[in-house]
């Protein structure tokens, strides 16, 4: 709310499923996430799916809300339609005067350059080897997310220490209790669980 600058009652939502299309089986934990939002009563609580329409629907959406939520899923396929769709040209200038909330793929598509070659060891082994990949730019860093999860068993310190001193960039691990705030390149993690810079 400190970032929204006004209750939300009084603030507009769009929900940006998309990074969840292309993953397989139980989808209740995108749900989960719509609902936990949902729960928050904002006064307008819209979902758009960037790849599902063109930009005459989802950008008056985009335009109209106070908050813009990317949800999680495959970070590589939210990326492209994030490009694909005309979005990242825009997107800078719609942050001017709206929050940005990314959830695990949301967030991590944030960074200058996504190193998806290293991510995919930890998030996407089965679907083989990643290409790295220029992200949106909005963020220094990167995001390794659900730390310690147990749907992510390589996603632990040790591990991700020893990736840490193979790369040259910064990243942030953290686990399903953080979330990290940029406010004019100041960042600040808020967190009832654990979390690590490494770099």
């Amino acid at each position: 709310m400190e970032l929204l600058g006004k209750p939300f009652e009084k603030a507009n939502l769009t929900f940006i499923p998309t990074a969840a299309n292309v993953d397989e089986g139980n989808k209740a934990w995108l749900v989960d996430d719509m609902n936990n939002f949902r729960k928050l009563n904002f006064a307008l609580f819209d979902s758009i799916d960037i790849s599902a329409v063109p930009k005459g629907i989802w950008l008056p959406s985009f335009k109209k809300a106070d908050v813009l939520v990317f949800g999680g899923g495959d970070t590589y396929y939210l990326l492209n339609w994030i490009k694909n769709s005309g979005l990242a040209k825009i997107l800078p200038e719609l942050l001017k005067t709206k929050v940005y909330v990314g959830i695990s793929a949301g967030s991590m598509v944030t960074a200058k350059n996504i190193s998806l070659a290293t991510a995919g060891i930890l998030y996407y082994e089965k679907y083989g080897k990643f290409k790295d990949r220029k992200g949106l730019s909005l963020v220094d860093f990167e995001v390794r997310p659900h730390l310690n999860s147990e749907w992510f068993p390589k996603v632990r310190l040790p591990y991700l220490k020893k990736l840490a001193e193979k790369i040259p960039y910064s990243f942030y691990a953290i686990d399903d209790n953080t979330a990290i705030k940029v406010v004019d390149n100041k960042v600040t993690v808020i967190s009832e669980g654990e979390w690590k810079k490494f770099n």
